[in-house]
């Protein structure tokens, strides 16, 4: 009972510092915004704005108000959704965003089971032929994925697997012969499954493979390294001697006590890693023609669209924040230590 009671108030305070975080990020990118230039009202009503436009700017932000005035417009707008016009299409900017991002998580979440996969096999096969050649040739590949340029690893996979061995297309989400199906959840590949599309969902599945995997090579590599060192430093420990002593088999003691007590550290790196993959798949998605967020707000910067620019900060800030806290929920229930204080 006690250690629910600590349990609940450390996530409690996580939560709280994290909202503290959030809110402490949204008024430094407002600050930015509004400093960002001498003129504002123009910062936000795009490049090619008229004077009209720019005056109902003023207007709608209170922009020839007091600071505190304008920051409290900004963060009200934020928490309600309420993100303005974007002034190089004339849509809601919340809307791009939510059309745009599944296909964004979409793409994260199957490079994210390819790196759960990997990652912890390699680490797994490298602890448990520590010092053997399988074991080197683990730790170089992983450090050469890790070492690797986005855009490099991006192109060799096209010029490889699409123009050399033309196994997979070289871009785009779906084939331009398929209609997207009915929007349910906004994934591509489980709304066809949801309308029984089964020529989507095929398609869906063949064009991600190419940059989910891109993406996942170069990110495999820290699960991997942790996975072996967290495994390695449990493999000689005497818990685990006394189960060898008592009969157990070598794979009975990998899978039942090294195994599971060697992944902890895995366990919580793979929520972070979600953060690491929203923020690190612009290139990626541009390179690839992946229409997601990342791509959404490469074009943004492309035009000087800031207002867009400003609100993607805000949300990929955000999920990296809430990420942390998710890894920081999942080490303190599986560390006891770090809820006792372990964490000073």
């Amino acid at each position: 009972m006690e250690g629910k009671q600590e349990l609940t108030y450390f996530i409690l305070r996580r939560i709280a510092v994290s909202v503290l975080v959030i809110l402490g990020t949204i008024i430094i990118v407002f600050l930015i915004s509004h400093y960002l230039s001498k003129d504002p009202a123009a910062l936000w009503a795009g490049p090619k704005a008229r004077p009209s436009t720019i005056a109902a700017v003023i207007r709608r932000y209170g922009l020839n108000k007091p600071i505190w005035y304008q920051l409290s417009v900004f963060i009200k707008d934020f928490f309600t959704g309420n993100f303005g016009t974007d002034p190089v299409s004339g849509l809601p900017i919340s809307s791009e965003i939510f059309y745009y991002f599944p296909n964004t998580i979409e793409l994260i979440l199957t490079s994210l089971v390819i790196i759960i996969i990997s990652g912890v096999g390699l680490g797994y096969l490298a602890a448990v032929n520590f010092g053997s050649k399988k074991d080197a040739f683990i730790r170089i590949l992983y450090t050469a994925a890790w070492a690797s340029p986005t855009f490099l690893v991006s192109i060799l996979a096209i010029i490889i697997f699409s123009s050399y061995l033309p196994l997979f297309p070289s871009g785009g989400m779906y084939s331009a012969v398929y209609i997207p199906p009915p929007r349910v959840t906004g994934f591509f590949i489980l709304d066809s499954l949801i309308n029984l599309n089964f020529g989507d969902f095929t398609d869906g599945l063949y064009h991600i493979i190419l940059p989910a995997v891109s993406l996942a090579f170069l990110n495999f590599g820290i699960i991997t390294r942790i996975s072996r060192n967290g495994i390695l430093s449990v493999k000689w420990l005497p818990y685990v001697k006394s189960a060898r002593a008592r009969g157990l088999d070598e794979k009975r003691v990998n899978r039942r006590h090294i195994l599971r007590n060697g992944l902890i550290e895995s366990n919580t790196v793979i929520a972070v890693m979600f953060g690491w993959l929203i923020t690190g798949d612009v290139i990626v998605e541009e390179i690839f023609g992946w229409p997601g967020i990342g791509k959404f707000i490469y074009s943004a910067i492309s035009n000087d669209d800031y207002p867009v620019v400003i609100f993607v900060v805000i949300v990929f800030t955000i999920l990296v924040i809430v990420a942390n806290l998710i890894a920081d929920v999942m080490y303190a229930a599986l560390d006891p230590r770090i809820r006792l204080g372990g964490e000073e």
